[in-house]
């Protein structure tokens, strides 16, 4: 695939690699959430999604009440700083706007399918769910003898998502992708998922990623769809480019706290847009740069070339 070919706006790569029922895996670790990426799945309008993260926090809640999820393999639903998010409670206690199935795990756990995806190995083994209720009601982990000390160990089978969705600081044209800061479980679930759309606060040259590759974390022969988004993980962060907006957070929770503030929502902030660059716009460019952090750079490092 050509540099050209991979490089598209956000409404394509989404319309191209997305498609209605397909288990998607959403990047980031607090740090870098594909936010931009999920408002699009949202414009569009997929239908019986089944999402893997963690902990997606308010993208799986607006994708939830936006009636875009069949299925939620998950560990905790909301943000430490406003707590357990309403559209996906309304839809799990009362099936507002649909029901959703959900499949729980421990953070550890879940990132233990994405390793095993990512490995190509049938399953890996784990101790975090042992002890708890969430062996009883999951419905694939298992717990096994250990073949070399006899002890009891909970397996989980690998998962290989049809797409994932990451947002990283910089990539060049062919999905050369680096991030810097927390850089969570991005890695394993991108190399576990059979397709990738990427989104990226810059597009630089190749040269400027070559300069630099130990930052590297995702190479360009898993990458499908490359899109610059500046902005793309807001609320959440990206180290270097902005900080978190936990005014966001609480405003959303305040919103969505009613069926009817949810839709408010939808409405204003992604619906009445195109695209990210209207969803900018309603930001503001005051409480844009007061999230701009001050620099603070690290030293440079000199790789050294030979001949």
């Amino acid at each position: 695939m050509t540099n050209e070919a991979k490089l598209m706006s956000m409404e394509e790569a989404v319309r191209k690699f997305v498609t209605d029922g397909a288990v998607i895996y959403l990047g980031g670790w607090a740090h870098l959430y594909p936010y931009s990426i999920v408002f699009e799945l949202i414009r569009q309008k997929k239908r019986d999604l089944t999402l893997v993260k963690h902990s997606p926090e308010l993208m799986a809640d607006m994708l939830i009440g936006a009636g875009c999820v069949r299925k939620l393999l998950f560990g905790w639903v909301g943000n430490a700083g406003i707590g357990s998010c309403h559209a996906f409670r309304r839809a799990v206690e009362k099936g507002i706007p649909r029901s959703v199935e959900i499949e729980e795990y421990t953070h550890f756990s879940l990132g233990a399918r994405l390793k095993a995806g990512a490995m190509g190995i049938p399953f890996l083994p784990t101790k975090s769910l042992i002890g708890s209720d969430l062996v009883k009601y999951n419905q694939v982990a298992m717990i096994m003898t250990c073949p070399f000390t006899r002890e009891n160990v909970c397996v989980v089978p690998a998962i290989n998502p049809d797409v994932g969705l990451i947002h990283v600081q910089k990539a060049d044209a062919q999905g050369n992708a680096q991030v810097w800061g927390v850089i969570g479980d991005t890695k394993d679930g991108a190399f576990a998922s059979n397709k990738l759309v990427l989104s990226a606060e810059q597009i630089v040259p190749t040269e400027e990623i070559r300069r630099d590759p130990n930052r590297t974390v995702v190479p360009s022969f898993k990458v499908s769809a490359v899109v610059e988004q500046p902005w793309g993980a807001h609320p959440s962060y990206a180290q270097g480019y902005y900080d978190r907006d936990n005014d966001f957070y609480v405003d959303y929770d305040k919103w969505t706290r009613e069926p009817e503030g949810f839709e408010r929502f939808l409405t204003e902030w992604i619906y009445s847009g195109t695209d990210n660059s209207d969803y900018l716009k309603k930001l503001g460019a005051d409480r844009m740069q007061r999230l701009k952090p001050r620099p603070f750079m690290s030293s440079s490092v000199n790789f050294g070339l030979y001949g």
